[in-house]
Protein backbone atom coordinates (compact mmCIF):
# COMPACT_ATOMS: atom_id res chain seq x y z
CA UNK A 1 0.00 0.00 0.00
CA UNK A 2 1.10 3.68 -0.92
CA UNK A 3 2.26 5.93 1.76
CA UNK A 4 -0.76 8.41 0.30
CA UNK A 5 -3.41 5.23 0.69
CA UNK A 6 -1.83 4.83 4.07
CA UNK A 7 -2.45 8.38 5.21
CA UNK A 8 -5.81 8.18 3.89
CA UNK A 9 -6.94 5.74 6.28
CA UNK A 10 -7.84 7.74 9.38
CA UNK A 11 -10.95 6.48 10.76
CA UNK A 12 -13.39 3.32 10.36
CA UNK A 13 -15.43 4.87 7.27
CA UNK A 14 -11.60 5.48 5.51
CA UNK A 15 -11.14 1.48 6.15
CA UNK A 16 -14.38 0.39 5.34
CA UNK A 17 -14.66 2.73 2.12
CA UNK A 18 -11.42 1.68 0.76
CA UNK A 19 -10.33 -0.68 -2.38
CA UNK A 20 -8.93 -3.73 -0.31
CA UNK A 21 -11.66 -3.63 2.15
CA UNK A 22 -14.69 -5.78 0.34
CA UNK A 23 -12.25 -8.41 -0.54
CA UNK A 24 -9.89 -8.93 2.85
CA UNK A 25 -13.33 -8.75 4.56
CA UNK A 26 -14.73 -11.31 2.41
CA UNK A 27 -11.81 -13.06 2.81
CA UNK A 28 -11.02 -13.34 6.84
CA UNK A 29 -14.93 -14.43 7.17
CA UNK A 30 -14.41 -17.46 5.05
CA UNK A 31 -11.36 -18.16 7.17
CA UNK A 32 -8.60 -16.98 5.04
CA UNK A 33 -5.31 -16.59 6.46
CA UNK A 34 -3.52 -13.02 5.26
CA UNK A 35 0.28 -13.15 4.95
CA UNK A 36 2.99 -10.83 3.67
CA UNK A 37 2.82 -12.60 0.57
CA UNK A 38 -0.58 -11.17 0.03
CA UNK A 39 1.14 -7.70 -0.40
CA UNK A 40 -1.54 -5.14 -0.86
CA UNK A 41 -4.34 -7.17 1.67
CA UNK A 42 -1.24 -7.27 4.20
CA UNK A 43 -0.73 -3.88 4.09
CA UNK A 44 -3.91 -2.46 4.53
CA UNK A 45 -4.18 -4.82 7.76
CA UNK A 46 -1.05 -3.36 9.11
CA UNK A 47 -2.73 0.26 7.95
CA UNK A 48 -6.23 -0.27 9.53
CA UNK A 49 -5.50 -2.76 12.11
CA UNK A 50 -7.04 -0.99 15.02
CA UNK A 51 -10.02 0.63 13.37
CA UNK A 52 -10.73 -3.29 12.08
CA UNK A 53 -10.54 -5.23 15.09
CA UNK A 54 -12.84 -3.00 16.80
CA UNK A 55 -15.31 -3.27 13.83
CA UNK A 56 -14.69 -7.34 13.87
CA UNK A 57 -15.89 -7.22 17.91
CA UNK A 58 -18.98 -6.18 16.99
CA UNK A 59 -19.12 -9.18 15.43
CA UNK A 60 -17.68 -11.26 17.83
CA UNK A 61 -14.58 -11.68 16.41
CA UNK A 62 -10.52 -11.12 17.37
CA UNK A 63 -8.95 -9.91 14.51
CA UNK A 64 -5.47 -11.59 15.01
CA UNK A 65 -1.80 -10.50 14.19
CA UNK A 66 0.65 -13.21 14.87
CA UNK A 67 4.25 -11.70 15.06
CA UNK A 68 5.11 -14.89 12.34
CA UNK A 69 3.55 -12.42 10.29
CA UNK A 70 -0.34 -13.01 9.09
CA UNK A 71 -4.02 -11.96 10.12
CA UNK A 72 -6.87 -14.13 10.47
CA UNK A 73 -10.63 -13.91 12.52
CA UNK A 74 -10.95 -15.56 15.57
CA UNK A 75 -14.41 -16.01 16.86
CA UNK A 76 -15.36 -15.33 20.56
CA UNK A 77 -18.96 -15.61 20.40
CA UNK A 78 -21.20 -17.17 18.54
CA UNK A 79 -22.20 -14.81 15.87
CA UNK A 80 -20.69 -16.29 13.01
CA UNK A 81 -20.93 -20.19 11.86
CA UNK A 82 -18.23 -22.31 12.75
CA UNK A 83 -17.10 -25.78 11.96
CA UNK A 84 -14.64 -28.18 12.35
CA UNK A 85 -11.51 -28.60 9.94
CA UNK A 86 -11.75 -32.73 9.09
CA UNK A 87 -9.33 -35.18 11.01
CA UNK A 88 -7.57 -35.85 7.92
CA UNK A 89 -7.24 -32.07 7.21
CA UNK A 90 -6.07 -31.41 10.30
CA UNK A 91 -3.33 -34.44 9.94
CA UNK A 92 -1.92 -33.09 6.76
CA UNK A 93 -2.08 -29.38 8.39
CA UNK A 94 0.11 -30.82 11.29
CA UNK A 95 2.58 -32.46 8.90
CA UNK A 96 3.21 -29.65 6.68
CA UNK A 97 3.63 -27.36 9.68
CA UNK A 98 6.64 -30.13 10.18
CA UNK A 99 7.81 -29.80 7.01
CA UNK A 100 8.05 -25.95 7.57
CA UNK A 101 9.83 -25.73 10.56
CA UNK A 102 12.07 -28.39 8.43
CA UNK A 103 15.26 -26.08 8.03
CA UNK A 104 16.12 -27.77 4.25
CA UNK A 105 12.45 -26.73 3.65
CA UNK A 106 13.91 -22.94 3.76
CA UNK A 107 16.33 -23.73 2.06
CA UNK A 108 14.36 -24.75 -0.58
CA UNK A 109 12.15 -21.64 -0.67
CA UNK A 110 9.47 -23.17 1.08
CA UNK A 111 8.83 -24.98 -1.55
CA UNK A 112 7.66 -29.12 -1.31
CA UNK A 113 6.24 -31.57 -3.34
CA UNK A 114 3.09 -33.97 -2.48
CA UNK A 115 5.69 -37.15 -2.23
CA UNK A 116 7.22 -35.67 0.20
CA UNK A 117 3.93 -34.34 2.16
CA UNK A 118 3.18 -38.57 1.83
CA UNK A 119 6.46 -39.16 2.70
CA UNK A 120 6.20 -36.90 6.17
CA UNK A 121 2.94 -38.58 6.89
CA UNK A 122 3.92 -41.92 6.80
CA UNK A 123 7.15 -40.93 8.45
CA UNK A 124 5.52 -39.59 11.65
CA UNK A 125 2.13 -41.18 11.45
CA UNK A 126 3.18 -44.92 10.16
CA UNK A 127 1.58 -46.80 6.72
CA UNK A 128 -0.96 -48.69 9.21
CA UNK A 129 -2.24 -45.70 10.75
CA UNK A 130 -2.24 -43.21 8.20
CA UNK A 131 -4.14 -45.85 6.08
CA UNK A 132 -6.88 -46.22 8.56
CA UNK A 133 -7.30 -42.47 9.14
CA UNK A 134 -8.30 -41.66 5.38
CA UNK A 135 -9.99 -44.83 5.44
CA UNK A 136 -11.71 -45.03 8.84
CA UNK A 137 -14.97 -46.93 7.83
CA UNK A 138 -12.84 -49.84 6.62
CA UNK A 139 -12.07 -52.90 8.90
CA UNK A 140 -9.93 -54.36 6.05
CA UNK A 141 -8.60 -53.28 3.09
CA UNK A 142 -6.77 -53.95 -0.05
CA UNK A 143 -3.33 -51.81 0.77
CA UNK A 144 -2.65 -50.47 -3.16
CA UNK A 145 -6.16 -49.59 -3.06
CA UNK A 146 -6.24 -47.87 0.20
CA UNK A 147 -2.47 -46.19 -0.35
CA UNK A 148 -3.96 -44.37 -3.38
CA UNK A 149 -7.36 -43.39 -1.58
CA UNK A 150 -4.99 -41.68 0.86
CA UNK A 151 -3.10 -40.18 -1.90
CA UNK A 152 -6.03 -38.59 -2.76
CA UNK A 153 -7.72 -37.33 0.17
CA UNK A 154 -4.72 -36.02 0.84
CA UNK A 155 -4.64 -33.80 -2.28
CA UNK A 156 -8.47 -32.72 -1.26
CA UNK A 157 -6.94 -31.76 1.69
CA UNK A 158 -3.89 -30.36 0.38
CA UNK A 159 -6.73 -27.72 -1.83
CA UNK A 160 -8.59 -27.44 1.26
CA UNK A 161 -5.86 -26.09 3.40
CA UNK A 162 -4.84 -23.84 0.17
CA UNK A 163 -7.87 -22.12 0.62
CA UNK A 164 -7.68 -21.02 4.10
CA UNK A 165 -4.01 -19.43 3.16
CA UNK A 166 -2.03 -22.23 5.01
CA UNK A 167 -0.33 -23.24 1.42
CA UNK A 168 -0.54 -22.19 -1.61
CA UNK A 169 -0.26 -24.70 -5.17
CA UNK A 170 1.74 -23.47 -7.91
CA UNK A 171 3.50 -25.10 -10.92
CA UNK A 172 4.40 -29.11 -11.35
CA UNK A 173 2.35 -30.09 -8.05
CA UNK A 174 4.44 -28.17 -5.89
CA UNK A 175 3.30 -26.84 -2.28
CA UNK A 176 4.28 -23.29 -1.45
CA UNK A 177 4.32 -23.60 2.90
CA UNK A 178 2.99 -20.36 4.24
CA UNK A 179 3.67 -19.13 7.92
CA UNK A 180 -0.41 -19.57 8.82
CA UNK A 181 0.66 -23.43 8.89
CA UNK A 182 2.51 -22.03 12.58
CA UNK A 183 -0.91 -22.30 14.11
CA UNK A 184 -0.58 -26.12 13.75
CA UNK A 185 2.28 -26.07 15.52
CA UNK A 186 0.83 -23.62 18.86
CA UNK A 187 0.82 -26.72 21.35
CA UNK A 188 4.88 -27.01 21.06
CA UNK A 189 5.24 -23.52 20.34
CA UNK A 190 8.25 -21.62 22.70
CA UNK A 191 10.04 -25.61 23.39
CA UNK A 192 13.55 -25.86 22.66
CA UNK A 193 12.74 -28.18 19.44
CA UNK A 194 9.25 -27.40 18.24
CA UNK A 195 9.49 -29.73 15.66
CA UNK A 196 10.67 -33.26 17.03
CA UNK A 197 7.41 -32.16 20.00
CA UNK A 198 5.26 -31.55 17.45
CA UNK A 199 6.20 -35.08 15.32
CA UNK A 200 5.88 -37.00 18.79
CA UNK A 201 2.19 -35.42 19.33
CA UNK A 202 1.38 -35.85 16.07
CA UNK A 203 2.45 -39.53 16.28
CA UNK A 204 0.95 -40.14 19.22
CA UNK A 205 -1.97 -38.88 18.26
CA UNK A 206 -2.36 -36.47 21.24
CA UNK A 207 -1.94 -33.40 19.61
CA UNK A 208 -5.52 -30.78 19.51
CA UNK A 209 -6.04 -27.32 19.23
CA UNK A 210 -8.02 -25.91 21.40
CA UNK A 211 -8.10 -21.47 21.14
CA UNK A 212 -11.84 -22.07 20.96
CA UNK A 213 -14.44 -24.29 22.80
CA UNK A 214 -15.28 -27.29 20.27
CA UNK A 215 -19.27 -26.76 19.46
CA UNK A 216 -21.77 -29.46 18.86
CA UNK A 217 -23.06 -30.68 15.99
CA UNK A 218 -26.67 -28.75 16.02
CA UNK A 219 -24.82 -25.01 16.68
CA UNK A 220 -22.14 -26.17 13.83
CA UNK A 221 -25.08 -26.39 11.38
CA UNK A 222 -26.82 -22.86 12.33
CA UNK A 223 -26.39 -20.95 9.35
CA UNK A 224 -25.17 -16.89 9.71
CA UNK A 225 -26.60 -14.16 7.90
CA UNK A 226 -22.98 -12.77 8.75
CA UNK A 227 -20.55 -15.15 7.02
CA UNK A 228 -18.61 -17.28 8.78
CA UNK A 229 -14.88 -17.85 9.95
CA UNK A 230 -13.88 -19.86 12.85
CA UNK A 231 -10.36 -20.74 14.67
CA UNK A 232 -7.63 -23.69 13.22
CA UNK A 233 -9.98 -26.58 14.47
CA UNK A 234 -13.56 -25.23 13.26
CA UNK A 235 -12.46 -23.72 9.48
CA UNK A 236 -15.54 -22.85 7.95
CA UNK A 237 -16.35 -22.16 4.53
CA UNK A 238 -14.73 -24.70 1.92
CA UNK A 239 -13.57 -22.03 -0.24
CA UNK A 240 -12.07 -23.94 -3.51
CA UNK A 241 -15.73 -25.28 -3.81
CA UNK A 242 -15.29 -29.33 -3.24
CA UNK A 243 -18.06 -31.68 -2.80
CA UNK A 244 -18.89 -34.10 -0.19
CA UNK A 245 -17.85 -36.63 -2.46
CA UNK A 246 -13.77 -35.45 -2.24
CA UNK A 247 -13.87 -34.91 1.57
CA UNK A 248 -12.68 -37.28 3.78
CA UNK A 249 -15.31 -39.73 5.78
CA UNK A 250 -15.58 -38.43 9.14
CA UNK A 251 -17.45 -36.86 11.89
CA UNK A 252 -15.67 -33.82 11.27
CA UNK A 253 -16.60 -32.96 7.96
CA UNK A 254 -16.19 -29.58 6.54
CA UNK A 255 -19.22 -28.76 4.27
CA UNK A 256 -19.50 -26.40 2.06
CA UNK A 257 -22.36 -23.07 2.29
CA UNK A 258 -24.34 -24.41 -0.28
CA UNK A 259 -24.78 -28.05 1.29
Amino acid sequence: MSESTSNSISNLQDALRADEFPEVDLALRRGRHIDRDDTAWYGFLIDAQSLLEEFYARYGCDLVQRADGYFFLLPTGDRLRKKHLSTGAMLVGQALALLYLDPATAGLGGLVTKDQLLAQLDGVVGTDALIRSFNPKRRRYDERVAQETVRKKVAVEVRRLAGFGFVELVADGQIRLRPALLRFAEPVRGLADPAEALAKLVASGEIQLTEEPTMDSEDSDESSEHGSTADVRELVVDSDGENSEDAPETSEEVQDNDE
